[in-house]
């Protein structure tokens, strides 16, 4: 789930405007909340679809690999298109490209210690028409942020984040940091990947 609250204390001027940033480009560029998408905006003869592997502008090696995963699960789980390993054999492609992934250091102890992590991620798509090979569909933008906690001092285990994960609130307390961070950052990260595909299906399917 995606929070607009931003802990502020003992953040330095230069990471306040990084996640400031991070926001203002959430905010225009599709992300937030969307209802579960019917596909109603879609050709209504289109069946079948394939995902081409995302371009990946950024400098994380396979982070186009890993989204791609989420991109075909979030349209498999909704059963309007049908996804095929063929571009040859689909009606509809969807492509596109990793514009942005960062993740920066955005809460500290009494020595500067990082003790959250925000993590973000941009992507931009297009949807093509296999048989006019013409555009139908594209966006900018499609965001979503996260914020990962790596000290147990930090973790909220009563948000629903956290009670989706194998832990108990008394299995942080036990937890070194290293296994804090570890557990958190996956978890964050997974969140992240599921929302901007989420997202992403909800805007080609619905044309918002």
């Amino acid at each position: 789930m995606l929070s607009k609250r931003v802990r502020t204390l003992l953040i330095p001027k230069p990471i306040k405007l990084v996640v400031f940033a991070l926001i203002a480009a959430c905010g225009t560029g599709g992300c937030g909340y969307h209802f579960a998408a019917a596909g109603d905006s879609l050709p209504a003869d289109a069946k079948t679809i394939y995902v081409q592997q995302f371009v990946n502008r950024t400098r994380v090696t396979g982070i186009n690999d890993e989204f791609m995963r989420y991109a075909k699960d979030e349209i498999a789980m909704h059963d309007r298109l049908q996804l095929v390993d063929d571009p040859a054999h689909a009606d509809l492609e969807l492509s596109g490209q990793i514009t942005h992934t960062a993740t920066q250091p955005i809460n500290f102890n009494s020595v500067l210690e990082p003790t959250i992590y925000g993590m973000g991620l941009t992507v931009s798509a297009q949807l093509t028409d296999m048989h006019t090979n013409k555009v139908i569909w594209s966006v900018h933008n499609v965001s979503d942020t996260q914020h990962a906690p790596v000290v147990a001092q930090t973790v909220v285990t009563t948000t629903p984040s956290f009670l989706q994960q194998n832990l108990r609130s008394g299995d942080i307390a036990q937890l070194p940091d290293i296994q804090t961070a570890q557990t958190q950052t996956s978890s964050a990260r997974d969140l992240m990947m599921k929302q901007v595909a989420k997202n992403l299906y909800a805007e080609m399917t619905e044309g918002f």
